[in-house]
């Protein structure tokens, strides 16, 4: 063979191992390889996307506007659930899941194949969904003091939003309320900053405990019964002017760092995936244009590396009136270090401000490839490129008696008793369970809605008993006394109605109706009318133990001579029973105030250590009672005791007789 035919023979087949080579590093893509490191993932797909599929990443929509072509077409990276928005009335677990199906195969449709997130508020539980356990609202677990308990909700909150296809979820609220006059107090453990900080353990329960070796700021998520969760709303939201919603925080650097900003430095160190940022201002600075604390601190300082996402069209109200100037909206937040905005509806206009913006380069491409980087870190870290759809193995963990039985323990641990008695010696509770005839009466004795409160199935909350599933306080009391107990229910008797029967005692459950945020808002913060009729009418006449639904302290200075006791049950949630379990004695009270009980709505703000703090309860006050099974034991201990010494003075005396005679 000739040495020309050799040559050529051997340039073929280099051409040939090449282009085969070529063809495999082509369709070799790093970024689909899950043995592959998430930074080396992120760079790969960075490398491969068009600005387009970059901006569509930053964006969040509703579902509402939502469809399978939407996601492929525009690359939208994440998609939500508004307070309310459910696929239909009562879906199921199964409903959801087939619905963000629909959506993440779009989304997989599109040339890169990059998933959507899926986010949706799950404040106490998975609060939108119907036949989902709700847990007692934030201001009710803070008076627990239990860190452990938080946790624990968080894991159960976790596998039941699992259940319906959802991997991340808007929670938790670490907002720290300094006026009960804020429509979202009750969304705030509480005034104190060290109680908020504690709370944060929800974060490890909703996400999985980060590994010992993991950096600090890194986001993390442990495997598909975990969800990614997010930190809110960063930051001040709970020190507004009077507790106006959204309004202004007018506090120094210094109380801002040691009031405001210490659970968000815990929730970066325990994993957090996320940090929305709050509608409400700094100093006249809205927060969702401040790059000195969204980039400047939170990025830069505190080392967050998850992504910075916006309220819900929190961008619009930059400008006032809101959306008066949405490209200078769009530029201030994105400029500001936000990554992902909640648009929710109108993605065609913020695509295509964004787009002019860093094409003008007014927005500088460092700053979308730093948003888009956050953001699909999360995304690898959550494992969604693995497992992109969602199936129907965890259904049967929505509403989960197990999860129901921790909300019951979480329902006694939050009651904070305070007052037993018209004086130490004439106590009511803990409330014999087998007596004639009882009453109980209040609008709020039987009533679910009433119970849970707002951002519960719909945005503002329910009234009723159908909208989802539970047990209210009147259930619970009747399944709880003894059968042949009569219980007497009425939830407005006057008094002629209640001096013509013989009653034992009445129970009167009486408070706010349920809101949620600006809705909230209350310069007065007075129970619902006729709750005060009611206390007045019923505690005049029979012994009575007034039990408070609540989302804060509200003014009750007026009626605490008239009633003998006094619980304040906050926002207990679906579990009714385990109000029951406390003021009939199957358990005793340990509840604490995480918060002041004013006197008057003039003494506000007032917050522990204050000057002028003059509270009706203090901080950290509440009244503490044994079990009946307790009592009892001390009791029969006392009587062997006694026994005992009886027993040891006769034998004495016998001996002693005898010996002197």
């Amino acid at each position: 063979m000739s040495r020309a035919l050799v040559r050529l023979l051997g340039t073929l087949w280099l051409c040939w191992w090449f282009a085969s080579v070529g063809e495999a590093q082509i369709g070799y893509m790093r970024y689909k390889d899950p043995k592959q490191p998430v930074v080396t993932r992120v760079r790969d797909l960075m490398s491969r996307m068009t600005l387009e599929e970059k901006i569509g990443q930053m964006v969040q929509i509703d579902r509402s506007v939502a469809n399978a072509k939407v996601m492929k077409t525009n690359f939208i990276g994440s998609v939500l659930s508004g307070g309310g928005s459910e696929p239909l009335p009562r879906a199921t677990a199964e409903d959801w899941v087939n619905m963000i199906n629909e959506f993440q195969k779009g989304a997989l449709e599109s040339r890169l194949g990059i998933p959507m997130m899926y986010g949706i508020d799950a404040v106490h539980g998975h609060n939108n969904v119907y036949n989902a356990t709700i847990f007692p609202h934030n201001v009710g677990l803070g008076c627990t003091r239990d860190p452990a308990l938080a946790q624990r909700i968080g894991a159960a909150t976790a596998l039941e939003v699992r259940a319906t296809g959802i991997p991340y979820v808007f929670a938790p609220c670490i907002a720290v309320c300094r006026d009960p006059r804020w429509g979202r107090c009750y969304e705030s453990y509480s005034e104190d900053p060290k109680i908020v900080q504690q709370m944060t353990e929800i974060i490890p329960g909703l996400q999985g405990s980060m590994p010992s070796n993991s950096r600090k700021g890194f986001p993390y998520v442990g495997g598909e019964t975990k969800v990614a969760a997010c930190a809110k709303h960063f930051v001040g939201d709970g020190g507004t002017t009077k507790g106006v919603n959204e309004n202004n925080t007018l506090i120094d650097w210094h109380g801002l760092l040691s009031i405001h900003m210490p659970a968000y430095s815990d929730s970066i160190i325990k994993g957090v995936s996320t940090v929305m940022v709050s509608y409400s201002s700094w100093n006249g600075v809205k927060m969702h244009a401040n790059r000195e604390l969204i980039t400047g601190f939170l990025k830069n300082t505190l080392k967050f590396k998850g992504f910075v996402i916006s309220d819900w069209q929190g961008i619009d109200r930059i400008t006032s009136p809101p959306n008066s100037n949405y490209t200078y909206s769009v530029q201030a937040s994105i400029e500001a270090g936000v990554d992902m905005v909640m648009v929710p509806y109108k993605y065609d206009e913020f695509i295509q401000d964004l787009t002019l913006l860093v094409k003008s380069s007014i927005i500088p491409m460092e700053r979308i490839d730093d948003a888009v980087e956050r953001i699909l870190f999360v995304k690898f870290t959550m494992g969604l490129f693995e497992n992109p759809l969602a199936d129907t193995s965890l259904v049967n963990e929505l509403g989960s008696q197990e999860h129901r039985d921790l909300a019951r323990e979480a329902v006694r641990k939050t009651l904070v008793l305070l007052k037993n008695g018209k004086n130490e010696s004439a106590t009511l509770l803990p409330l014999p369970k087998k007596v004639p005839k009882l009453l109980v009466a209040g609008t709020h004795s039987d009533n679910l809605g009433y119970q849970c409160g707002g951002w519960t199935i719909k945005w503002q909350g329910f009234s009723g008993n159908s909208d989802t599933r539970g047990t209210t306080i009147l259930s619970a009391i009747k399944s709880t006394v003894d059968p042949s107990t009569e219980v007497v229910f009425r939830d407005n008797p006057d008094s002629e109605f209640i001096e013509s029967n013989n009653f034992e005692y009445a129970i009167v459950v009486v408070g706010e109706p349920p809101y949620a945020e600006t809705a909230g808002d209350s310069t007065t913060l007075t129970m619902e009318d006729p709750g005060p009729n009611v206390i007045n009418n019923v505690c005049g006449t029979v012994k009575c133990v007034v039990v408070l639904i609540s989302g804060r302290p509200i003014v009750i200075e007026p009626y605490i001579s008239s009633v003998d006791a006094l619980v304040a049950a906050w926002l207990p949630g679906t579990e009714g029973q385990g109000v029951t379990d406390v003021l009939f004695g199957d358990y005793g009270f340990t509840g604490k105030l995480a918060r002041t009980w004013f006197k008057s709505v003039d003494q506000l703000p007032m917050n522990a250590g204050d000057p002028h703090y003059d509270p009706l309860f203090p901080f950290g006050f509440g009244l503490t009672t044994e079990s009946v099974s307790d009592l009892v034991a001390r009791s029969t201990s006392g009587a062997v005791s006694v026994r005992v010494c009886v027993f040891t003075i006769t034998i004495t005396l016998i001996i002693s007789l005898y010996l002197s005679g």
